[in-house]
């Protein structure tokens, strides 16, 4: 049981967060609901450190950049400024890429959102060539059933560039050797 004093801490100022009254729709009839559907909308603003922002602007020229501790240190991607196994800062902006291997991958039978492509279609980690660890993307361009494990890929980029993550619409496979699945280990 928690201190009176811990209460008082989870406790929100008056009008610091509000909700609308719910409102109930007269539906009618005794059925019972089986199933509702109610648009959701979540509006915010991110503002991005100074490593993510090198990062969205890469994207902005078609680059793929990560940060680097050191000279000789693993390159992470998107970088967050830090080196997550060193716990420093990164000091050097690394390009990777453009080529890269899925690492892992699940094919999607449920469709979400707007801009996802018809289903089934197969989300993946990729690793960027030169990254020590995976982004995620969609695999377009190949069935379905036809993708593996270590299979080469670049990314699609959009049209018109800007400094988004959409930037790479997607992800198609390259004539490439695969990667061996052991060569992946530690990168997912």
């Amino acid at each position: 049981m928690p201190a009176e004093s811990d209460r008082t801490t989870s406790t929100m100022p008056e009008g610091l967060w509000s909700q609308p009254q719910p409102s109930l729709p007269e539906v009618g009839g005794d059925d019972p609901v089986q199933r509702i559907r109610v648009p959701a909308t979540l509006v915010y603003s991110y503002t991005p450190g100074t490593a993510p922002t090198r990062f969205l602007r890469g994207l902005e020229q078609k680059k793929i950049l990560g940060g680097r501790h050191g000279d000789d240190g693993d390159v992470y991607v998107p970088s967050r400024g830090m080196d997550p196994v060193l716990g420093l800062p990164t000091s050097e902006a690394v390009e990777v890429g453009p080529k890269a291997t899925i690492t892992t991958f699940c094919i999607v039978h449920i469709g979400f959102g707007e801009n996802a492509p018809p289903t089934p279609f197969v989300s993946a980690l990729i690793l960027p060539d030169g990254a020590e660890v995976s982004l995620y993307g969609t695999i377009l361009g190949v069935a379905h059933d036809q993708v593996r494990i270590g299979m080469r890929v670049e990314p699609v980029w959009a049209d018109e560039l800007t400094t988004s993550f959409e930037n790479i619409t997607h992800w198609e496979p390259i004539d490439e050797p695969d990667v061996p699945a052991a060569e992946l280990k530690g990168h997912m």
